[in-house]
């Protein structure tokens, strides 16, 4: 199948738990910073911040205590060479009014949207990305002193990684998951 370049990028992206021990420069690392702001977001209140934690000692006290007990199964993500811990900052209306009256809470679909844009630009530069949602946020909240206005939401493990052959994803196929023009679920 012809793939057009960012077909390939989406296709070839994976979840990666298996880093290698390499530095990944803070310059690549604020270029998929920068992807992921350019995202779009409701009302454009852009409510994700970023801690990008890269000093292995920073990492490693981090990771202990956000990756234990019960949120042990994630721990893998210690070794990543970069950890990025996406914040939300909800907005008054957009998000709180806006969940009241809609019921869906817009700034955790614009976090997903920035964090799309971090990993796609990830996988750009030949880095491979792990989505974590399974850590201890209180504690996160806890080790870097963070005020209650934000939320912290997701890790992003990032780093260079041992490249696999791409295969294609177990995924539902179009026609059970869009249809035109009627529901047909």
């Amino acid at each position: 199948m012809n793939r057009t370049p960012f077909q390939k990028l989406v296709f070839e992206r994976r979840s990666v738990r298996r880093f290698l021990d390499k530095t990944v420069s803070r310059d690549t690392v604020l270029a998929c910073l920068d992807a992921a702001r350019l995202a779009p977001s409701a009302t454009n209140v852009q409510p994700w911040r970023f801690i990008v934690i890269d000093d292995p000692k920073v990492k490693d006290a981090f990771s202990a205590e956000v990756f234990s007990g019960i949120y042990s199964q994630t721990r893998f993500a210690a070794a990543a060479p970069v950890l990025v811990l996406i914040l939300s900052r909800p907005d008054v209306f957009a998000n709180r009014i806006g969940k009241q009256l809609q019921r869906i809470a817009f700034h955790l679909i614009d976090i997903g949207i920035g964090g799309e844009h971090l990993v796609l630009a990830a996988q750009e530069a030949g880095l491979g990305t792990c989505w974590i949602g399974w850590f201890n946020p209180r504690r996160a909240r806890r080790f870097f002193k963070i005020p209650r206005a934000y939320q912290p939401v997701a890790i992003i493990a990032l780093g260079y990684h041992e490249k696999t052959e791409p295969r294609d994803k177990k995924r539902k196929a179009l026609d059970e998951i869009a249809w035109f023009n009627k529901f047909e679920g």
